[in-house]
């Protein structure tokens, strides 16, 4: 059919942009509410040394569990303090923990009313299954730009993909009850609010508590996507593991996941009926626990407290002592931690990592709103042709003197296919190029229609690509790319032009650290993304030898720390002050 297309991505970003602008007051309430509440349970859940919330937990183990359980919990926990991922513990603990708490303050009633109201049940009922088919990836894109990066999205994100069950328990359960014990209620004059929590609430709550227990496990299913925009914890370590191609970290970050996931899953399945329930009231149990954790999270919330001093003239108050980074594998991540340690700012400066996206999301909202922002930043990046941004200066010289970004081929594909090695041999293009091609994705055009128009306005740069060349006639070429805004240009654009050569050319998308072992093992023949020697430096060592370098298709990049030109900061040194 050859009806024109809807522009639903376009009313869906206009409706974005609008919520977004008239909410920003709502959302900023609600994202300082979030930090303040998930900054004081990591405080608290850090007091005194590790094995204190280890004996805790496995006591709360031991009471509602069995023996075994117990065992389990106290050994597992002490490996994963063993292993070193306790920090990352605690946060994945504290962001479960929050997602759960508004779970269960949204889930709850909601299902209630749902139980109670044909007509609500029939207007949530499609929206819930709509929440639970919808990638949860999806839910990161308005979650940034309603809040930002860090944890508040990812645990607004968990919310609304794990709220689903206990809503959809919560009403099933209350409808499940009985009708002639609702009829015997009803007879001896029971009101409706007597009917539902003396009756319908505690013969539905087992029900209630498996949608409760199905959320925890779905809130834990998205620490590792919730990293994807800064939310600290166990999913970053899995992430950070993942990019850099790193087996045993990923394992052993990811085996912690797990024994979190199975003391959760156990300690929730028996609250109600817990073991030793008829030996201690689990009504005293349960109540003692609750006034010492309250008791224990006002302490520290008071203890934690300190007035905002966003008014100051001192660059680290206004920005909260935050950079704004990028994915934790990057080596631009790796520099910018090199340069906080040598400039000094490692005791009270924080690098968030995330993804670009995350990243250029926080700098659009606060751009816009010119606010101050510290972010990771290289050239070329559309972000400097859409804004007017600058580098801080950097005197020790922590990011070097620049990177060129090289090609590289699989071995052996120079003597299987000279003709495209030629053509990536001589691809070579200027930053300028490149942002020309990442304007126009940013804006909406399709990176096969940026490269594709980029491609037919540059014959006289392409010419000189594919000159001396033999055509393809229709041989394979697979390409490997990072997706990051650059390399989706680059790569797109190199291959338009070996299309042109009559080249049949098929484009992976992969993570830095599988994109050079795709080259390495000949999954894949070739790629135009390695930034050297700073960015893939790690990569490019670990599989030297495994390849052939082609040598830079671009130079005159630059890595460093940005900010808004509106801001009065110059250098890395003004930071510490």
């Amino acid at each position: 059919m050859n009806l024109p297309k809807l522009p639903l991505a376009q009313w869906i970003d206009h409706l974005v942009d609008w919520i977004t602008t008239t909410l920003d007051p709502f959302f900023g309430a609600i994202s300082t509410g979030i930090e303040w509440l998930l900054k004081n349970l990591v405080a608290l859940l850090s007091t005194g040394p590790s094995i204190v919330l280890i004996i805790l937990i496995t006591l709360i183990a031991l009471y509602t569990s069995r023996w075994g359980i117990a065992i389990f919990t106290f050994i597992g926990l002490l490996l994963i303090d063993n292993l070193g991922y306790w920090d990352a513990t605690v946060n994945t603990i504290a962001l479960v923990l929050s997602s759960v708490l508004l779970t269960i303050l949204i889930g709850i009633p909601l299902g209630i009313w749902m139980s109670q109201n044909e007509t609500a049940k029939k207007i949530i009922t499609p929206i819930l299954d709509f929440m639970q088919t919808m990638p949860a990836f999806v839910y990161l894109i308005p979650a940034i730009l309603f809040f930002g990066s860090g944890v508040v999205p990812g645990i607004i994100a968990s919310v609304i993909f794990a709220v689903a069950p206990t809503i959809r328990l919560t009403n099933l359960g209350i409808r499940e009850v009985p009708n002639d014990l609702i009829e015997a209620s009803q007879a001896f004059g029971s009101t409706t609010r007597q009917k539902l929590f003396k009756v319908q609430l505690p013969l539905a709550a087992p029900t209630i508590l498996a949608g409760v227990n199905q959320s925890i496990m779905l809130a834990l299913s998205m620490v590792v996507i919730a990293s994807l925009v800064g939310a600290p914890g166990l999913g970053a370590e899995v992430y950070r593991a993942v990019s850099q191609i790193k087996v045993g970290e990923g394992f052993e970050a990811g085996i912690s996941i797990v024994i979190i996931a199975i003391i959760f899953d156990r300690i929730s399945q028996n609250l109600r009926k817990p073991l030793f329930g008829k030996v201690v009231s689990k009504k005293m149990v349960y109540t003692i626990l609750a006034i010492v954790l309250l008791l224990g999270y006002i302490a520290t919330a008071i203890h934690e407290y300190k007035p905002s001093a966003n008014g100051s003239g001192n660059v680290g108050d206004q920005v909260n002592y935050k950079i704004t980074g990028i994915d934790p594998g990057a080596g631009l991540m790796k520099a910018t931690k090199k340069a906080m340690k040598e400039y000094g700012l490692t005791d009270k400066w924080t690098l968030n990592e995330g993804s670009s996206a995350a990243m250029t999301a926080e700098l659009k909202k606060a751009y816009e709103k010119k606010e101050p922002i510290i972010v990771t930043g290289w050239t070329p990046h559309w972000m400097f042709k859409k804004y007017k941004l600058k580098y801080l200066e950097d005197p020790k010289g922590s990011y070097g003197k620049g990177e060129s970004i090289h090609t590289l081929t699989r071995k052996g594909f120079s003597s299987e296919n000279p003709g495209a090695t030629k053509v990536l041999d001589q691809f070579n293009w200027k930053p300028s190029n490149m942002e020309e091609v990442m304007v126009d994705i940013h804006d909406g055009t399709k990176p096969a229609d940026a490269a594709e128009k980029w491609v037919k306005a540059h014959k006289k740069e392409v010419a000189q690509w594919t000159k001396g060349a033999p055509r393809g006639g229709g041989k394979q070429v697979k390409l490997a790319y990072v997706a990051w805004e650059s390399e989706i240009a680059s790569t797109n654009v190199i291959a338009k032009a070996l299309e042109q050569q009559g080249y049949d050319v098929k484009l992976t998308q992969l993570e830095a650290g599988p994109m050079f072992a795709s080259i390495a093992d000949g999954s894949s023949d070739a790629m135009v993304a390695a930034w050297l020697p700073t960015t893939h430096k790690d990569y490019y060592d670990k599989f030297k030898g495994k390849f052939d370098d082609l040598g830079p298709n671009m130079k005159g990049t630059k890595l460093g720390l940005t900010v808004p030109k509106y801001m009065k900061v110059n250098s890395i040194n003004d930071l510490k002050k």
